[in-house]
């Protein structure tokens, strides 16, 4: 948690002129730290770059703290009184249960036990998990077979978002990478191939010739000139 004085926010208040006697709400996709015990609570303003706020919060407002949590959407109500702003009305946003279900299986990814990697690779591909490209990725080098096809899998259901994480695979000096990234480009198919074929014009070498191949097997020819 920040500095416990009163931190000072900025532009979130009407420009000039007198305050809103009722105040104003501010509106937050997510929450970064709560700290009951000091009765503070710091926001992510996505209006200003993703600048953060410490506020305080009345008594009344109390108990809404104590339920909310860092990553939680809120719309807050914001009161000046002695020249401080104080939040004294908290209206907390539930989250998306499919975005929830996906962030708890990318943690499961990284679980000592394969079958909960592989539990958690699958409900991200049934969730077409987009955001969890990077990872399951990742999960194409896993120790276990079964988690390995797993995320094959995934990242073909996911589709156009795990194409340009993948075509880097194309050269890996791992023969079962290359042929998995080569297949997973294949199935993906239509959607695959714009970004391919950007990836072919920014590289280089043995990446292009990759890139060819696998264009050729998915039956699109380059433009010539």
């Amino acid at each position: 948690m920040a500095d416990p004085s009163p931190t000072k926010l900025v532009q979130i208040g009407p420009k000039g002129g007198p305050k809103h006697k009722d105040g104003f709400n501010l509106v937050t996709e997510k929450v970064t730290a709560v700290n009951v015990e000091a009765r503070q609570i710091e926001i992510e303003l996505l209006a200003y770059d993703g600048k953060t706020v410490v506020l305080d919060v009345a008594e009344e407002a109390l108990e809404s703290l104590q339920k909310i949590k860092p990553g939680d959407g809120a719309t807050v109500r914001v009161v000046e009184e002695d020249g401080k702003r104080i939040v004294n009305h908290f209206r907390i946003r539930v989250k998306d249960p499919n975005v929830v279900k996906s962030d708890a299986a990318i943690m499961d990814l990284k679980d000592t036990h394969w079958l909960n990697r592989k539990y958690a690779v699958e409900v991200l591909g049934e969730l077409k998990a987009a955001h969890a490209v990077k990872d399951l990725v990742v999960c194409l080098s896993d120790e276990v077979g079964d988690v390995r096809h797993r995320s094959y899998e995934a990242l073909i259901k996911i589709g156009a978002p795990s194409v340009t994480e993948v075509i880097p695979l194309l050269v890996s000096e791992e023969d079962e990478l290359r042929q998995s990234a080569t297949e997973i480009l294949r199935k993906i198919g239509k959607p695959a191939v714009e970004p391919l074929a950007i990836a072919l014009a920014e590289g280089e070498g043995p990446l292009r010739t990759k890139i060819l191949k696998v264009l050729d097997r998915m039956g699109y020819k380059p433009k010539e000139g």
